[in-house]
């Protein structure tokens, strides 16, 4: 079978983009790990795919897979890349677009120079939406990763998200902490790791080791959900610049209740197709 892909990425976190489909084997886990290979197969972060839209207020119903194959519930410039080819294709309107995932509706907009933003919803600090096994809901929580206490912010973006507040991301040992952290027994589902140096009130530096993919050039919800732990613990303002090592995102966050939005450049890399 040939699947027809188009290749994009969001400041370097890279996505392989295709249409359902008839026949759903492609998604078996091990075919996924396969594609996902960046030596024997085509490479990627993240595979995207679109499905006809299941709300009429919808241009799309989009399902994402790791590279390791298990699919998850959001990701932030995936949404971002999505809204960016389907304003290519034409299926934009006023340069707008509403997208539903598994977890929930995504509203985007596309903006000049090949910028899009996305509303990633309510940042969700309840440890049950993560979910997380913890008491009660809090700012910080203890958690004792390889023989040492962290202290560390946990939140929803529709994915589960743990924040552990570094010196420098240059230093902080993502490589070991990332994976411990990911497969901690409190996260019954897995966790993405952020790792977060706030430079200033309006900008932070990320290393985000992500559920399924490992450390990644950027995290879109990883970026939404560092500010918001970072926010909700007073130090930072509402519009916050987050470096990655792709680039930067912006993130807006007026606070409580209020939606998140992610912004930054998504681009599309080459179409190309592949047999399977």
């Amino acid at each position: 079978m040939r699947i027809d892909f188009t290749k994009m990425h969001g400041v370097g976190n890279d996505f392989v983009v295709f249409d359902a489909p008839a026949d759903e084997s492609v998604l078996r886990p091990e075919l996924l790990r396969a594609l996902g290979d960046r030596r024997t197969g085509i490479g990627f972060d993240q595979a995207l795919m679109l499905e006809r839209p299941r709300r009429a207020d919808t241009a799309v119903f989009y399902r994402i897979f790791n590279s390791d194959g298990d699919e998850v519930e959001q990701c932030g410039n995936g949404a971002r890349c999505i809204a960016a080819l389907l304003h290519h294709r034409g299926l934009t309107a006023n340069r707008a677009v509403s997208l539903d995932s598994p977890a929930g509706l995504v509203r985007a907009r596309i903006e000049p120079g090949q910028r899009v933003s996305v509303d990633m919803g309510v940042p969700n600090f309840d440890p049950r939406s993560l979910p997380f096994d913890a008491p009660r809901e809090a700012d910080s929580y203890p958690l004792e990763v390889a023989g040492r206490t962290l202290d560390i912010g946990a939140v929803s973006m529709g994915n589960p998200h743990a924040v552990l507040t570094v010196e420098s991301v240059e230093t902080a040992p993502v490589a070991t902490l990332g994976p411990a952290i990911e497969r901690h027994p409190r996260f019954p589902r897995r966790v993405n790791a952020g790792f977060l140096q706030i430079v200033a009130r309006a900008e932070v530096r990320l290393r985000v080791y992500e559920r399924g993919a490992g450390e990644t050039r950027s995290c879109g919800t990883g970026a939404c959900a560092a500010v918001a732990v970072g926010r909700r613990r007073g130090l930072l303002d509402a519009d916050v610049c987050v470096g990655v090592r792709g680039g930067e995102l912006r993130v807006n966050w007026a606070g409580g209740g209020e939606h998140v939005w992610l912004s930054g450049p998504a681009e599309i890399s080459f179409e190309g197709h592949v047999e399977v």
